[in-house]
């Protein structure tokens, strides 16, 4: 494509500094946020790139996860962030790009999603597509916005096909097509990411887990950890602990808990 998006709000030097995070061997963490105050928070904790998980956009709007129905409600939220957080790097879950063609993939991009970075994967509703179709759409995206960090994500092990083979083929099609980063969720094992990372000429990305820590990520050389949608769930599991308490005749446990000023100056 010869047709760049115009140079927006986002200078040149924000998504080089976001590019700059991703070191192999050196992970840093990823909160991915649900809604503003989320968003808010995880800067002020010292996060300087904040991204966002598509299973809480697409629970708020009671719609399925990754299922192109939270083009809205996502395009939305990233507008918001911006607007609330304009130091604050970002970058997003873009799905499948909600099309099929590269050309209306990027025309989602262009209209909605003035963003830093993206994930992209390679599944629709749940089913790996044919490699050919991401690499198709990474093309364009790089084409038409050359400065954007695009993370290929790679559903074999997210989707229960444990395939090494497949996962690196797919890596170098990627790879070829001009992907920044690789980003491979699932319950892997290290000298499953090692041997991904080792074959990998990009920074890959994996989820936090509840297995390994993150000095053995960084051994193995990942560059970046994704909370994904492990804070969001975190969040409403903690709210209905707290209601399920209180149903069983308990005092309100608020230890812990933010208070409502805090969260009421978040709007600030």
């Amino acid at each position: 494509m010869n047709d760049q998006i115009p140079a927006s709000d986002r200078q040149p030097s924000r998504r080089q500094s976001f590019h700059r995070l991703h070191r192999p061997g050196e992970p840093f963490l990823l909160p991915c946020a649900w809604d503003v105050a989320s968003a808010r928070l995880f800067a002020e904790a010292g996060h300087p790139a904040v991204g966002t998980t598509s299973l809480g956009v697409a629970a708020g709007i009671g719609a399925a996860d990754e299922d192109r129905e939270t083009l809205t409600a996502m395009g939305g939220l990233i507008g918001n962030i911006s607007q609330a957080l304009p130091e604050t790097l970002l970058t997003c879950d873009f799905e499948d790009g909600y099309s099929d063609e590269p050309g209306a993939v990027v025309e989602t991009l262009r209209g909605s999603f003035d963003v830093d970075g993206i994930n992209i994967e390679d599944s629709a509703r749940g089913r790996l597509v044919e490699p050919g179709a991401l690499a198709n759409k990474v093309s364009a995206i790089k084409d038409a916005v050359p400065d954007l960090f695009v993370n290929a994500r790679i559903d074999t092990y997210w989707t229960g096909q444990d395939n090494l083979g497949d996962t690196l083929e797919r890596m170098r099609r990627y790879v070829d097509s001009g992907a920044d980063g690789i980003f491979v969720p699932g319950d892997l094992d290290l000298e499953t990411i090692g041997r991904i990372v080792e074959a990998c000429p990009l920074p890959v990305n994996v989820l936090a887990s509840p297995r390994f820590f993150r000095d053995e990520f960084a051994e193995v050389g990942v560059a970046r950890i994704s909370t994904g949608s492990l804070l969001y769930r975190t969040a409403i599991s903690a709210a209905l602990h707290s209601l399920s308490g209180l149903s069983g005749d308990s005092p309100a446990q608020t230890a812990n808990v933010l208070s409502y000023r805090t969260v009421s100056q978040l709007g600030d």
